[in-house]
């Protein structure tokens, strides 16, 4: 805990202490190393990205990769990367802001749609918006790409954007949005999208459930409210919940389970301090404010999710998985019952911007760089 040292640093999760675990040396060498219980090699796979931000496979074990000066790239079986996809939306990419996740329809085999978010310039500044367009089959182009969603207000800061989509079980699309930093009170606000997880059909209109669609003066989009930056998300396998991983301020990051209609809390609670030292808001807790499932502090900047379901690497099989751009660092969260039991390290000295399980069972990783490249960890078997 704070304050206290300790050969390695703990944490306090609903009042259990946690002691994590931490594997160094030169994985990416492909040299054997052990994680989790386990032996792997991380791998290089691909090259040549300019920061890389989202990842998502095709049908036929292509990845599609997002680029945040803007370009999204079909990268094939041997690593090699298309030219620019043509028919890409104009995007504000300045600071935090560009091209962001990208994600593929539940039913893509028979519609070919293509999800992208992104920060979307537009007069006064910027905000998050999502499109979508066709994958054409043969050429690397979307066609007919249309906006389905956008954030508002609109606002003149390059930071905290979000934003990841994620298709839920029933095929509504959960899309994460950051409260632009400067906006963060409006957090709480349920006239903006600011600091929200929404909830959309595959169309941009809204799901007749949605906990706020007639609730006067209130975004009928908005299912859950209260976050900072969330920009890890991804569905608990046994039960199809969505998990969220939130970027904290001087620590705080969080790990959420995020319920219809319930505050998370950000700005009046938080385990984080300013980037000045000062509290918070009013604490740690307050009624009618959810408690994370699990937080850092310090923080690590976590950034993309995924739970590991396959059986190539048995000791991940069951936890959820999240980059670290302070940690630089693959970050591997214990999962029991619905809860955070503890969490083990790779170090990678490269700043993790995405995770995401590939079809061949290895975790696939986006390093954020201008030389930005995707890594695979497989077992060293």
């Amino acid at each position: 805990m704070a304050g206290r040292p300790l050969a390695l640093p703990s944490l306090v999760v609903a009042g259990l202490a946690l002691t994590l675990g931490h594997t160094s040396g030169a994985p990416e060498t492909g040299a054997p190393v052990q994680f989790a219980g386990d032996s792997v090699r991380v791998v290089p796979f691909a090259q040549g990205l300019e920061h890389p931000w989202g990842m998502a496979f095709l049908p036929d074990g292509r990845l599609l990769v997002t680029e945040r000066p803007g370009r999204l790239r079909i990268v094939d079986h041997e690593g090699r990367l298309s030219r620019p996809v043509d028919g890409m939306p104009k995007v504000f990419a300045v600071s935090q802001g560009g091209l962001l996740d990208v994600a593929i329809d539940p039913d893509f085999s028979s519609n070919r749609l293509v999800y992208l978010s992104y920060a979307e310039p537009r007069p006064g500044g910027a905000a998050t918006a999502v499109a979508r367009g066709r994958l054409d089959a043969v050429a690397p182009r979307l066609d007919g790409l249309q906006v389905i969603f956008r954030q508002e207000p609109v606002h003149a800061s390059g930071q905290h954007f979000g934003s990841r989509l994620v298709f839920a079980r029933d095929g509504t699309l959960f899309v994460t949005l950051g409260d632009r930093y400067s906006l963060s009170e409006r957090a709480q606000d349920l006239s903006t999208t600011i600091g929200k997880v929404v909830r959309i059909n595959s169309d941009g209109s809204i799901p007749a459930d949605n906990p706020f669609r007639d609730a006067p003066g209130a975004r009928p989009e908005i299912f859950s409210y209260g976050h900072r930056n969330v920009q890890g998300a991804a569905l608990e396998p046994s039960t199809g919940a969505l998990w969220t991983i939130e970027h904290g301020a001087r620590g705080g990051d969080e790990v959420n389970r995020p319920e219809a209609g319930r505050n998370y809390g950000w700005p009046v609670i938080s385990y984080g301090r300013h980037y000045s030292g000062a509290k918070i808001g009013e604490g740690t807790a307050k009624a009618g404010m959810e408690q994370p499932l699990f937080y850092w502090d310090p923080s690590i900047a976590p950034s993309g999710a995924d739970f590991y379901t396959a059986d190539l690497i048995p000791a991940f099989k069951g936890n959820l998985f999240t980059g670290g751009l302070a940690a630089q660092a693959l970050v591997m969260l214990k999962i029991a019952d619905g809860k955070v039991t503890g969490e083990e390290r790779l170090d990678l000295d490269a700043r993790v911007r995405d995770v995401r399980q590939g079809p061949d069972g290895a975790l696939w990783l986006a390093i954020d760089a201008e030389d930005g490249r995707i890594l695979r960890v497989v077992p060293a078997r």
